[in-house]
This record gives structure tokens, C-alpha cells and sequence, in this order.
């Protein structure tokens, strides 16, 4: 195992364990996925990017969430983000990690993460190729979107799980897989 491959995994596990908090929705959100994109579209290459998407809690109205906009990146090669985007976007302060998309495996995907002044999380970007857990990413906004109360039972979750893993994001992320699981299976059976 490299250097390389070692201090990307202890930096995860310094992330995994940051302060997990559910704030109430924040009508501001949108706004901020959308001053996001606009930045992203500027910089990226425009032949690399398949699609832009707010996923995640703070792409649905309502939905109490991690104070952090998701944003998907479908890219044609995670190889080119690797060689021409790390770098630029390091340069414009996002942290880079290079993870698994899920433990310890690969698929691997290109991770970066944007704070404010005082440190907080403000972004999560996740760059990926498309295959089915991006598509699966999608189905699961759009569901809880239109079912609200698949998205009030969500809400119920995550805040039992940061209250129990306050500092654990592995077991509030681990703890949320049942259900998005569920979700995913609802949304494709009933093609929404």
C-alpha cells in the first residue's frame, strides 16, 4: 500500500469522525447548490461533465439535513478529473480525497470537499462516472420529494442517528442504509 494510499485513509478517518449535525431545512440551500453549479460549469471542462445534481437532504424542500450541499458530478473519465481538475480545484481551496464509493473497495470516485472560514463543511462534491449508485442517487431525491412521508420518516432517522453517533459518521451514514435501500426499491418499482 502507498503513502499516497495510507494518509488518504487517515484523512478519511479524521473526516468520519467531524461533528454530525441535523440542522431544520434552510430555505437558502437551493440558492447555494445553484451559486455551486454556476462555479463548477466555470471551471471544469466542459467535455469532461456529463451532468450536474443536488443530491442529498439539502436537495429536498423541507427535509431537516447535514448543513453541507452534495453535489453530483457525473464525468466522462475519473481519470482527466485526476490529472486536470484536483489540481485547479486544491488550488481554489476544496480538499481532495481520493476514496472508496463504499468501506474499503473500490469503485473509487473523486471526493472534495469545500469549508468556510471557520473550518465548517459548506460542499461536498463527489465526481463519478455514471453507473447505477449515481442513478440510485437521483431516485432517491426525487422520491423523497414527492413523498413526504418517506422524506418526514427520513428526517426521523437522521436525527436519532446524530443524536447516537454525534461524532461516528460511518455508523450515521451505516445506520441511514437500510432505509435508503428501501426507498431506492420503491422509487424504481414504482418508476419515480
Amino acid at each position: 500500500m502507498s503513502n499516497t494510499t495510507n494518509l488518504s485513509r487517515e484523512r478519511i478517518n479524521t473526516l468520519m469522525h467531524e461533528h454530525v449535525e441535523v440542522c431544520p431545512y434552510d430555505p437558502s440551500w437551493p440558492a447555494c447548490y445553484q451559486e455551486e453549479e454556476i462555479l463548477l460549469k466555470r471551471v471544469l471542462p466542459a467535455d469532461l461533465v456529463i451532468r450536474i445534481d443536488h443530491i442529498g437532504s439539502t436537495a429536498v424542500p423541507g427535509l431537516s439535513a447535514k448543513p453541507i450541499i452534495d453535489v453530483q458530478v457525473e464525468v466522462r473519465s475519473l481519470e482527466r478529473v485526476r490529472q486536470d481538475v484536483v489540481p485547479e480545484l486544491e488550488e481554489m481551496g476544496y480538499e481532495f480525497i481520493w476514496r472508496p464509493t463504499i468501506g474499503e473497495e473500490a469503485p473509487f470516485y473523486a471526493w472534495f470537499i469545500k469549508r468556510d472560514a471557520k473550518g465548517q463543511r459548506t460542499h461536498h462534491i463527489h465526481m463519478v462516472e455514471p453507473d447505477q449508485a449515481s442513478e440510485d442517487r437521483i431516485l432517491f431525491r426525487d422520491r423523497l420529494r414527492t413523498h413526504p412521508k418517506d422524506a418526514l420518516a427520513y428526517e426521523r432517522l437522521k436525527a436519532d442517528l446524530a443524536e447516537r453517533f454525534p461524532t461516528d459518521r460511518a455508523a450515521y451514514t451505516q445506520g441511514k442504509t437500510d432505509f435508503v435501500t428501501r426507498i431506492i426499491q420503491l422509487a424504481r418499482s414504482a418508476g419515480t
